[in-house]
């Protein structure tokens, strides 16, 4: 994905160049926006957190599941079946990204140098 500060940043670099090489541009260079975050996620620490938001999904719906269990009154059958939902599709979704990562380690390990 696309970080949006990223491409205002070179937009806005970009018409800072165009009116610095055409003077009578009536474009004006808009400020860019600060980035936000000083240090870039390494694609390590990415998939933790992929795993841990995985892990956060199914653990709350296994709360909501013991909660409805137990008659809480407060928890009713919808909620714990689309939170129960929401963590099978996010586990599954984890492990097809996982099998894509597995073959493209292969792939590239089959590589001659």
């Amino acid at each position: 994905m696309v970080d949006r500060a990223d491409i205002n940043s070179v937009l806005a670099q970009m018409r800072a160049i165009r009116a610095q090489m055409d003077p009578t541009s009536t474009i004006q260079p808009v400020r860019a926006e600060p980035d936000l975050r000083a240090e870039r996620s390494s694609f390590g620490d990415l998939l933790k957190n992929a795993v841990d938001k995985v892990n956060e999904t199914q653990t709350e719906a296994k709360k909501l599941s013991v909660a409805y269990e137990k008659g809480d009154p407060t928890v009713d059958l919808p909620e714990v079946m689309i939170s129960m939902q929401k963590a099978s599709v996010s586990f599954q979704a984890m492990v097809q990204v996982r099998n894509r990562l597995v073959t493209a380690y292969e792939d590239i390990s089959k590589m001659p140098i």
